[in-house]
């Protein structure tokens, strides 16, 4: 069995199909932006913090990496493609590694620093807390006499 081929009832019999089938599995191997997958990502906000939720699923807790900089939150992962020394050939290969970067600008009055990030489920939640609003202040005048 060296090679497998997929077939649809209803196109076996359009060579048109075929030969689209053909030029886009030749094609598929290249990587395009089309191919680039980003997480999708959900951002609350509440009295005391801002709650930022990106979805992640395949990726461990070691794979995914948090950074920021010149207040720029960057969520990351670049997956190391092994290759082993084996003598066997894909028949079919579909899957790929996946990487991706994702920056958001922070928001005034944050406290940085204080950024919690937990992994569960395929669900990185990111808990940025919100500096406490400044009060104006209030100056006293004296009355020279």
């Amino acid at each position: 069995m060296k090679y497998v081929v997929t077939r649809s009832p209803f196109n076996a019999l359009s060579t048109l199909n075929n030969f689209d089938r053909m030029f886009n599995n030749f094609w598929s191997d290249f990587p395009t932006a089309s191919n680039v997958k980003l997480p999708k990502v959900d951002i609350r906000e509440n009295d005391k913090e801002y709650i930022l939720e990106a979805e992640l699923p395949g990726y461990g807790e070691k794979d995914i990496d948090v950074n920021i900089e010149k207040h720029i939150l960057t969520i990351s992962s670049v997956e190391d493609v092994k290759t082993e020394e084996t003598h066997e050939e894909f028949l079919i290969k579909e899957r790929r590694s996946n990487s991706f970067q994702r920056s958001f600008v922070l928001p005034e009055g944050v406290f940085e620093d204080k950024i919690k990030a937990e992994y569960k489920n395929g669900i990185l939640i990111l808990v940025i807390p919100k500096l406490p609003a400044k009060q104006p202040k209030k100056i006293a005048i004296k009355i020279a006499s």
